[in-house]
């Protein structure tokens, strides 16, 4: 058994609690063996004086000696009619060292006169002045040795001490036993069935059933198990989602291909002389490139990570021209206006390639916003430099993101900022900027508009870690 181990830690506080309960009743229970030891030797000592004095006549030296042997002591001295008899004498072996009054012990003295007795191995003479009993007189004196005192109560504490060591083994062993029963084998059962739960999270069987007596533990085991029924509905459904990925990955790849060869088509559309086909191609070119871009974001997220970003430095500005350039609105759209307020000299230091597909995420959400509500309105881009950072802002006129999109901004399938939308380019907009060791914020979004915040740390060592 392991000293750590609760069950272990339990035995050693109970031993440590057993010593000091037998030191507690031993000390006490030696005080007392003292004083009626004491009383025992006032009472022989006052039986033989009383005998002495009903015969009214001398006695031999030898009954003398006999009386004072058997009474354990040297002399009797007693008052009675307030005057004080010498009733027993014999020669005393030394002086008398200490003089104990049992009519005025207080509780802590017998213990502190016990233990002294018990410490010091000489052996001293000792007055002791009691109450003599059935009213036979008024004081009863004695002197006596300490040694025989001394040896009986050394006797007396070893079998009081192996009496109460044998009771506090047996009530330790008990009291052991039985929170060994309620309490540390409900604990490894609950532990058990964690261990077995962790095996095999998804498997049902394995819950918990809530069966122990004590309140404490039945409500361990029924947190544990509404954990366990929470997590595996929840394995499960990150399962189903994997599974729907991948399955998503498997079709956007192919549509991708069959897009990419509509598209083919509809370029060569655009040469056509038809005035109907020449109002339609251009929509039709849009709405082909958005569900290429679709299929080629969804196949990026489904690969689950993005390469490290290739640092270089750039001008800020010439990256936002081309974005706006692709983004240009299309003749339905046109009243939607892009503004840039970024100086030319600002260069900074990232992925050029990710960044690009970062703006041109956030330029095209808010077009497509604007778009949405017929009316025209304003994108701006725009950036600066805040301590050893770089900010990159985008903000437009629209009506703002929906409750939902807010809650769930910057998770894939959860965060459409539109009607339709899958919210993959946030999410993966999100990833990109983490793995340059920054962040995208949304800063506002309500009926007047919304304002995304990108933030690039630019004079540390940047993030290159996978996303």
């Amino acid at each position: 058994m392991a000293v750590n181990s609760l069950s272990g830690r339990f035995l050693a506080l109970t031993t440590a609690f057993v010593v000091l309960a037998e030191v507690l009743i031993l000390l006490p229970g030696l005080s007392n063996f003292r004083e009626d030891y004491l009383l025992s030797r006032l009472e022989r000592a006052q039986i033989a004086s009383l005998a002495l004095l009903t015969t009214d006549q001398m006695i031999e030296p030898d009954l003398e000696a006999e009386l004072l042997a058997n009474a354990g002591v040297f002399n009797v001295v007693l008052r009675r009619d307030a005057v004080r008899q010498l009733v027993l004498s014999s020669p005393i072996p030394g002086p008398v060292v200490a003089t104990y009054d049992l009519r005025e012990a207080r509780f802590w003295e017998p213990i502190r006169d016990a233990l002294a007795v018990l410490v010091d191995p000489a052996n001293h003479v000792i007055r002791v002045i009691g109450d003599p009993v059935q009213s036979g007189g008024l004081v009863i004196e004695v002197t006596m040795e300490t040694g025989p005192l001394r040896a009986a109560m050394m006797e007396y504490g070893v079998r009081l001490l192996v009496l109460s060591a044998v009771l506090s083994v047996l009530t330790a062993v008990l009291l052991f036993a039985l929170v060994r029963r309620l309490m540390l084998k409900p604990i490894k059962r609950l532990v058990g069935q964690v261990s077995a739960y962790a095996d095999a999270p998804e498997d049902a069987r394995r819950f918990i059933e809530p069966s122990a007596r004590i309140e404490e533990l039945r409500t361990a085991e029924e947190a544990l198990a509404e954990m366990q029924r929470h997590l595996t509905g929840a394995l499960r459904q990150k399962e189903r989602l994997a599974q729907l990925g991948q399955a998503v990955a498997k079709i956007s790849h192919d549509l991708r291909n069959i897009l990419t060869t509509a598209q083919l088509f509809a370029d060569r559309m655009e040469g056509s002389d038809d005035p109907a086909v020449q109002r339609a191609a251009p929509k039709l070119v849009n709405s082909i490139g958005r569900a290429v871009n679709l299929c080629e974001t969804t196949l990026a997220f489904g690969k689950a990570e993005e390469p490290p970003p290739t640092l270089s430095r750039f001008h800020l500005s010439g990256l936002v021209g081309e974005i706006v350039e692709s983004e240009q609105p299309p003749a339905t759209d046109a009243g939607i206006e892009f503004v840039t307020d970024i100086a030319a000299n600002l260069v900074i230091r990232a992925d050029r390639e990710q960044l690009y597909r970062v703006l041109s995420n956030l330029v095209r959400n808010a077009r497509q916003a604007i778009a949405a509500t017929g009316q025209p309105g304003t994108v701006e881009i725009g950036a600066g430099e805040e301590g050893d950072a770089v900010w990159i802002r985008v903000q437009d006129t629209g009506p703002g993101l929906p409750a939902r999109a807010k809650e769930h901004l910057f998770q894939p399938f959860s965060g459409g900022t539109r009607k339709g939308g899958t919210g993959l380019g946030l999410a993966i907009s999100a990833e990109l900027v983490r793995g340059h060791g920054g962040r995208l914020d949304l800063v506002r979004s309500d009926e007047n508009g919304t304002v995304f915040k990108i933030m690039l740390p630019q004079d540390l060592e940047l993030a290159t870690a996978e996303i």
